[in-house]
């Protein structure tokens, strides 16, 4: 099955076309450009895939807020062309969405299904949550997939954007002390494991929407203390609100995401959230990732 993987070069690309092996057609922004339907066309045709998977995103949550218009032109009207060019092809497509579609209702405390109403607090959020309409709504055979956290081995020295993984790893070893929020519980997620799931789900023809993360939840803060423990690093983590912490987007107070719906079609799990940091941190120290 030859697989084009859009946003081959990023964490989650990176790891799927490592999964996939030979069946990845890997795409990079130099390939394909999501806001250029005509673009799509080219790489489509050039590639002859028969499954895609849209990686690709403007992910930059505050700046975001600044730039609204690129960003509503990147997860919204980019996934809106591929979603497109694909039901004209008859290829089904797998899109890659985020737990900011939610955060409105901030006193929830039972992880989101899919059934569950969206209601993001971002402009990050908003354009993400189009983008899964359109998807949806456009291309027939699709499944929208949401994730949370990402953090991968293309994430190592700032490549792919970098991770809160990496970040708090150079953090510790600039400073004796770091502030992470506190009152932001979610599912970070290890890209590796998301490629699993996304190959998983692609064994099928159950198209939908659907959760995708590791096991368990955690706040910012509980994870930065986790990963600094592993590492072995002393570095005092201190706890902050969202409010003092002065980001200039919202994110959700509460995005745990229910991944039943992927077990009971796929009969697969992630592993713990705990789990695979582990195996993350051992790795990278061993530069096995």
């Amino acid at each position: 099955m030859r697989v084009a993987v859009i946003g081959a070069l990023g964490q989650l690309g990176t790891d799927l076309c490592h999964k996939l092996g030979d069946e990845a057609v890997p795409l990079t922004h130099d390939d394909v450009e999501l806001t250029e339907p005509d673009s799509i066309r080219r790489a489509l045709d050039r590639a002859a895939p028969e499954y895609v998977v849209n990686t690709a995103a403007y992910n930059l949550v505050d700046r975001a807020e600044d730039e609204p218009e690129r960003a509503y032109a990147v997860n919204a009207l980019g996934a809106r062309n591929l979603a497109t060019v694909c039901a004209d092809r008859d290829v089904p497509l797998v899109h890659v969405s985020t737990d900011h579609v939610f955060g409105l209702d901030r006193d929830r405390t039972k992880p989101y299904r899919e059934s569950d109403a969206p209601g993001p607090v971002s402009v990050y959020g908003v354009s993400k949550l189009a983008g899964e309409y359109f998807v949806r709504s456009l291309c027939k055979r699709h499944f929208v997939v949401r994730t949370c956290g990402l953090y991968g081995k293309a994430g190592l020295s700032g490549r792919g954007k970098g991770n809160f993984v990496e970040t708090m790893l150079r953090l510790g070893r600039e400073r004796p002390e770091v502030r992470v929020v506190d009152d932001q519980r979610c599912t970070p997620t290890a890209t590796v494991d998301l490629a699993h799931a996304i190959v998983r789900l692609m064994q099928t023809d159950a198209y939908g929407l659907y959760h995708v993360t590791n096991a368990g939840d955690v706040t910012w803060f509980e994870f930065a203390t986790e990963i600094f423990r592993l590492a072995g690093f002393e570095t005092r983590v201190v706890p902050v609100r969202s409010d003092e912490f002065g980001a200039k987007a919202r994110r959700p107070a509460y995005s745990v995401l229910d991944c039943e719906k992927l077990r009971a079609v796929t009969g697969f799990k992630l592993r713990s959230w705990r789990d695979a940091l582990s195996e993350y941190l051992s790795r990278r120290s061993t530069e096995e990732i």
